[in-house]
C-alpha cells in the first residue's frame, strides 16, 4: 500500500482519510505499518536485524519486503553481503533515496547480546529470552510471537523407522545408543547431525528433549550453522538422523514424536499450530527495553498482520492464522469429547497459561483477538463455541478435572467480555496429555483450553 499520511498529521484526520481512500476500516491492521517510515542517512541501515538462523535464513528478508512493499518503496530486492547467513534487504523511495535492512542470522543468542550492547534493532529468536539473557525487558510487549514452528526428527528417506519417543531421541543424541539395531531398525552406526551452539533449533532441542533427561549433545555429531546444508547432509546418510527446523525437512523423512503419554505424533501443520505437537515451538521478535526503532516496531506489527501471517505460511512455518479443523474419534479418547468432535470442529489455536498461574500467557492474549474475529465473521457468537479444558495429573483426579474447567473459564471470561454467548464449558483433567507430565514443561503444555465450534 503506498503511503497515506504522515505521523505528524493528526490522528482523527489520518483515520478519516484511510476510511475515504481505502474504503475499509484502518484498525484492522497495525496503524504503524501505514503510517510513512523514516528514512536514514545515505548507506546506514533503517533496521538491524540478528538473531535465529530459522528466521533469518528466508522469512525475515520475506517479511521485511512486505513492509516495505506497505511503504510504498520500489525496486526491493534480497541481496546476499558475502558473509555467509547474513542478508541485505534494500528498497528505493519515491524519491529515489536507498532504503537498507541488515539481517545478520549467527543463531538466537546472537540477538539477544545484540539487543544487549545495542548493535540490532530487533532480535530474531527461535526459543524464549532466558534469564540469564534479559536485557531489562521489564515491558510485556518486548516478546512477540511471530509464527509456530516445529521440530522435525529427520531421516534418510528410505530409513523404514517410522516412530520415535523423546526418551529413545535423548538415548540416541547423547551416544548412548549407538545403532540402529539397538532401535528396532536396521543400517548399523547412527550418525548424529545437530545444529551448532548458538542456534535456537539447538538450544530448543536440548531444553526439550536432552536437558529433561540430564543428558548433552555427544561430541560425535556434526554441527552445521545453516539448516539447508544440515538436512541436505541428513538425506544424502542412510544411516543419519538430524532434527530441523520445519520448513527445512527437504528431501529428508520425518518421523512420528511420542512424549510420555502422548499419541505418535507426525509435525503436522494442525498440530504444530496448536502446539500439541511434542517438538513444537514459537518464532519471536524481541523489541529493545529502551528507545525503539520504528521501523522494528512496524515490523512487529506487520508479521502479526494478515498480510504478514500469509508470507509466514508461504516460508514454510505455520501462521496464526485461526482456522476450524474436524477431529476424527478415536477410541483413546474420553467419551464426552467423541461426542463434541462428532459435531463440532477444533480451531487451530490453544490457550495456554503463564508458569504457575491461571493467567493467560503471551501468546493467548495476542490470540484473543483473532479467536474474535473469526468467531465474529462465521457467526458464532451466540451458543456456538464449547471451551475444553485439559491439566496436567494430581493425585485427585476429580481435582484434576476441576482445575482444568476453571482454566476454561479464565478464557469464558475473556470471551464474554466481548459479546460471545457460550453454549458449554467441559474440563478433563489430565486426559489425553500431549506432552510428558514429569517436566515443567510437558505439565505447562498439558495445562491447556480447547475452543470447539458448532
Amino acid at each position: 500500500m503506498s503511503r497515506v499520511c504522515t505521523v505528524s498529521e493528526p490522528d482523527l484526520w489520518c483515520r478519516t482519510l484511510c476510511l475515504l481512500l481505502v474504503g475499509f476500516v484502518c484498525y484492522a491492521l497495525p496503524w504503524s505499518v501505514f503510517a510513512a517510515l523514516p528514512l536514514a542517512g545515505d548507506n546506514q541501515p533503517v533496521l538491524r536485524i540478528q538473531g535465529s538462523n530459522t528466521i533469518g535464513a528466508a522469512l525475515g528478508p520475506a517479511l521485511v519486503k512486505g513492509l516495505m512493499q506497505e511503504q510504498g518503496l520500489l525496486d526491493i530486492r534480497i541481496e546476499a553481503t558475502g558473509k555467509d547467513n547474513e542478508r541485505r534487504v534494500t528498497g528505493q523511495s519515491a524519491q529515489g533515496r536507498r532504503v537498507v535492512v541488515e539481517i545478520a542470522a549467527h543463531g538466537s543468542s546472537t540477538g539477544f547480546a545484540a539487543l544487549k550492547n545495542a548493535s540490532a534493532d530487533l532480535a530474531a529468536a527461535s526459543r524464549p529470552i532466558k534469564d540469564s539473557e534479559l536485557v531489562e525487558l521489564e515491558d510485556p510487549d518486548a516478546e512477540q510471537v511471530i509464527a509456530i514452528d516445529g521440530l522435525a526428527i529427520i531421516l534418510h528417506p528410505h530409513n523404514p523407522l517410522a516412530r520415535l519417543d523423546t526418551e529413545q531421541l535423548a538415548r540416541v543424541f547423547s551416544g548412548e545408543v549407538k545403532t540402529w539395531e539397538q532401535l528396532g531398525g536396521v543400517g548399523g552406526a547412527i550418525h548424529l547431525y545437530a545444529r551448532d551452539d548458538r542456534s535456537g533449533t539447538y538450544d530448543t532441542f536440548k531444553e526439550l528433549v536432552l536437558a529433561r533427561r540430564d543428558k548433552n549433545l555427544s561430541p560425535t555429531a556434526k554441527r552445521f550453522e545453516s539448516s539447508e546444508q544440515l538436512s541436505d547432509a541428513v538425506s544424502r546418510d542412510p544411516q543419519g538422523i538430524g532434527f530441523i527446523g520445519l520448513p527445512y525437512v527437504r528431501q529428508a523423512k520425518a518421523v512420528a514424536i511420542v512424549d510420555g503419554g502422548s499419541q505418535p505424533m507426525l509435525p503436522l501443520d494442525s498440530l504444530i499450530a496448536t502446539e500439541d505437537y511434542p517438538l513444537s515451538r514459537r518464532l519471536y521478535f524481541y523489541l529493545p527495553p529502551n528507545e525503539q526503532n520504528p521501523w522494528a516496531s512496524a515490523l512487529v506489527r506487520f508479521a502479526q498482520s494478515a498480510r504478514g501471517q500469509a508470507i509466514v505460511a508461504t516460508n514454510g512455518f505455520i501462521a496464526q492464522t485461526v482456522l476450524a479443523m474436524s477431529v476424527a474419534p478415536a477410541p483413546q479418547m474420553p467419551e464426552g469429547y467423541q461426542a463434541i468432535a462428532r459435531q463440532a470442529q477444533r480451531l487451530t489455536v490453544n490457550f495456554r497459561f503463564e508458569e504457575g498461574s491461571a493467567t493467560l500467557d503471551n501468546k493467548a492474549h495476542q490470540d484473543l483477538p483473532r479467536v474474535l474475529d473469526f468467531l465474529k465473521r462465521h457467526d458464532k457468537l451466540a451458543k456456538r463455541v464449547t471451551l475444553v479444558g485439559f491439566g496436567d495429573a494430581k493425585n485427585d483426579p476429580a481435582r484434576a478435572a476441576l482445575l482444568s474447567k476453571l482454566r476454561a473459564m479464565t478464557v469464558r471470561r475473556e470471551l464474554v467480555r466481548n459479546g460471545v454467548v457460550l453454549r458449554e464449558i467441559r474440563g478433563f483433567g489430565a486426559q489425553m496429555p500431549v506432552a510428558a507430565n514429569t517436566a515443567d514443561e510437558g505439565r505447562i503444555k498439558n495445562r491447556r483450553v480447547e475452543v470447539w465450534v458448532y
